[in-house]
């Protein structure tokens, strides 16, 4: 008890006198190896915190309420996805900022006032990714920012490069749902993380709504983030994942392209998804990419995949063609970064 007590004044000291303008939002299921190193990061941090745990069964939701009593935990009673988990998180949120935050990072400090400044400097960005290296190779990138291109490929920048490459922020597809900053009012305006997706490529989907109303994403290298990777499927490729990732690839191009824009794009989409299957034919997954192809399929002529569906605005055609002309120029982006 004591302890907790010294833990929430030793909070309020270090956040005294600056205002809050974030909240950090890290779903978690059973997570419990990584959140006490996740949380101990954050302390003095300015921001509030909330973890929305997913119905987690190893401990995490005690470890949580008797070690880190000023972070809000919210329960859930099982495994909703990443998507609901955050869509509760900001609902709990009251501050103009929402940041998330994978339970398997440890962040750098300073790094909640690096994502906020670019937000704050200019009204038509939507979000900022956070430089993301690799936990257990530090000098190596995780993710600098996420790309979307015409071959139906969503993409990483940066992976396993190092991270002296990668120290100049740009403009990009969209933030990775990792470790990024959210203006709350253009979530919220644009419909939130879609709860189709469970997870894997809500980050691409929310981004490419955003860049359709007009907003831009930013990469932010000065907010830096520890990443494991992996940390709630257990591996860069298993079955969940990839059965997962290729269901949610179709829903993607599906919900955000007009029909003429996938008829444009469709030899191109061809090609990418024919690679694919190759690919993860010779890594052993082959079955499960085509059968989570499948399911993206009848998602999409699901009533519930067509009612979720970007209606095609006139006033947007200006960024259609923007979006189009980078989904071009993001096939050579793939090759040479």
């Amino acid at each position: 008890m004591r302890h907790a007590v010294w833990q929430k004044e030793r909070r309020a000291r270090l956040i005294m006198g600056r205002e809050i303008k974030s909240t950090v939002i890290i779903p978690n299921y059973n997570g419990m190896r990584y959140m006490e190193n996740c949380l101990r990061a954050l302390e003095g941090e300015p921001a509030h915190l909330i973890v929305v745990d997913n119905g987690s069964t190893d401990g995490s939701r005690e470890f949580i309420r008797d070690r880190f009593p000023a972070v809000q935990l919210v329960c859930l009673e099982r495994n909703y996805g990443f998507c609901r988990a955050v869509n509760v998180g900001v609902e709990h949120s009251n501050t103009p900022y929402v940041i998330l935050l994978n339970n398997d990072t440890e962040v750098e400090p300073g790094f909640v006032r690096s994502l906020e400044r670019p937000l704050e400097r200019h009204a038509g960005i939507f979000s900022g990714s956070a430089q993301m290296r690799n936990l257990h190779r530090p000098e190596l990138i995780d993710d600098a920012g996420d790309y979307y291109c015409a071959l139906g490929w969503a993409f990483a920048c940066g992976k396993d490069k190092p991270v002296e490459s990668y120290q100049t922020g740009r403009e990009i597809f969209a933030a990775c749902g990792g470790a990024a900053i959210f203006r709350k009012d253009v979530l919220e305006r644009i419909g939130g993380l879609d709860e189709n997706h469970f997870a894997y490529l809500e980050d691409i989907d929310l981004g490419y709504r955003a860049r359709i109303y007009g907003y831009r994403n930013l990469y932010i290298p000065e907010a830096v983030v520890y990443h494991a990777g992996s940390g709630a499927s257990g591996s860069r490729y298993n079955q969940f994942k990839v059965d997962l990732s290729s269901r949610n690839s179709i829903y993607l191009l599906y919900k955000n392209m007009p029909m003429a824009q996938i008829l444009l794009n469709l030899p191109f989409l061809f090609a990418g998804f024919a690679i694919k299957t190759l690919f993860f034919l010779k890594k052993g997954l082959g079955m499960e990419y085509i059968r989570g192809l499948g399911r993206g399929i009848r998602l999409c002529a699901s009533e519930e995949g067509r009612r979720h569906k970007m209606a095609f605005r006139s006033q947007n055609w200006r960024h259609y063609v923007v979006i189009q002309l980078e989904l071009w120029r993001n096939i050579w982006y793939r090759v040479s970064k």
